[in-house]
């Protein structure tokens, strides 16, 4: 892991060098570190060099259409087309296709995604305490997709609604585990199921890529329902996140994230349950070792942008998963640390890797991983 953490950034505080180099083609050094201020489209094909607790190593392609939908200098923000395929150390794969689109004057946000990912992962079971003496590997195969409208109803405010369906498939690759043996795991092969719901935004950011100043208010509420074998089920998904972006002094941003999740309805199907750990918030846990039908979390993180190409980053947080009418403040920590590099200094785009360490259950190693992803976390 060390090894791979000297490499990522090696590559990353280095990348003149790098464009030095005759083996790199000219189209590939002018996509990477020549910069351009003018207002008009992008093409980047990237290598994919991903790590992540739940997956070790991953490597695949990438490409990221990013535009305007104006030809002026406005307060448009950029639009993106992004597809990837990738495959990990632990042998999952996943493809997927995404487009976020702001019409002129950001008076429309539409959203798509289709996703595939055929992802073997570990499972530990329900609740805030869980041990790895207990985890047992799961197959995985998940199919989703949504789209998604929002409309601006004032200077900051956005109303929308998203769609979409989802079809996931589980199989437990050593029966007789706390998978199977559990009470509290509900529809353990899995599901198929339509959403629909509203949304509601606050959003002042001045940037939707790289922020530094402004406040962020994400909510959602999706409904389901089952359909095939699983058309008995219908529940609820409820989600708000705030994310507030406070500029100190010309170079350093210090930002503050809170999301609550929670699932709603009688039913609670173990793979649609809030879950802790990802690139985004709680940095340093594997991604579902907790999950219930509650999850609480925060996180703060320092920004400090070096130069055009380069920033540098620093956070701390705390979260939990919990059941509403048994709630007990048990919250685990979190904190690392990482660094960007703007492969796009206009649109704000970034490289980042990051370094997140978490809570050390007796008799265990303490939790943490390596993550480099493509965007800020927040």
């Amino acid at each position: 892991m060390k090894k791979i953490l000297l490499l990522a950034v090696a590559l990353l505080i280095s990348p003149a060098l790098f464009a030095q180099m005759k083996f790199l083609p000219k189209f590939v050094r002018k996509m990477l570190f020549e910069q351009d201020s003018g207002k008009h489209s992008s093409f980047f094909l990237l290598p994919v060099f991903g790590s992540a607790p739940e997956t070790g190593l991953e490597l695949g392609g990438s490409a990221l259409y990013s535009f305007y939908t104006d030809s002026v200098p406005s307060d448009t923000r950029v639009s993106n087309i992004f597809g990837y395929g990738t495959v990990t150390a632990k042998g999952q794969s996943r493809v997927s296709l995404s487009t976020s689109y702001w019409t002129p004057h950001n008076t429309w946000h539409f959203i798509g995604s289709a996703s595939y990912i055929d992802f073997p992962f570990d499972f530990y079971g329900i609740g805030p305490d869980t041990y790895k003496a207990n985890k047992d590997p799961l197959e995985q195969r998940r199919f989703r997709m949504t789209v998604q409208a929002d409309k601006r109803v004032g200077k900051n405010f956005y109303i929308g609604l998203m769609a979409g369906g989802f079809d996931y498939k589980y199989a437990n690759k050593k029966p007789g585990g706390i998978f199977d043996t559990s009470p509290e795991v509900q529809d353990r092969s899995g599901g198929a199921g339509l959403l629909i719901g509203p949304s509601i935004d606050f959003d002042s950011r001045n940037n939707n890529t790289y922020t530094t100043k402004g406040l962020f208010i994400n909510s959602y509420l999706h409904f389901y329902q089952g359909i095939f074998g699983n058309n008995s089920y219908r529940g609820g998904f409820y989600n708000i996140e705030v994310m507030q972006y406070n500029p100190i002094g010309k170079r350093w941003m210090l930002g503050f994230d809170i999301q609550h999740q929670l699932m709603i309805g009688g039913r609670s199907p173990f793979y649609l349950l809030p879950a802790l750990g990802s690139d985004e918030m709680m940095r340093g846990y594997y991604n579902g070792r907790y999950r219930d039908r509650d999850m609480l979390a925060g996180q703060a993180e320092l920004r400090y942008r070096i130069s055009d190409r380069f920033a540098l980053a620093g956070f701390a947080g705390a979260g939990t998963v919990y059941q509403l009418n048994i709630f007990e403040p048990r919250l685990k920590p979190n904190a690392g640390g990482g660094v960007r590099y703007f492969f796009d200094v206009q649109k704000g785009l970034t490289l980042r890797a990051d370094y997140g360490i978490g809570q050390r259950v007796a008799g265990e190693v303490r939790q943490s991983g390596f993550y480099f992803a493509l965007g800020e976390s927040f």
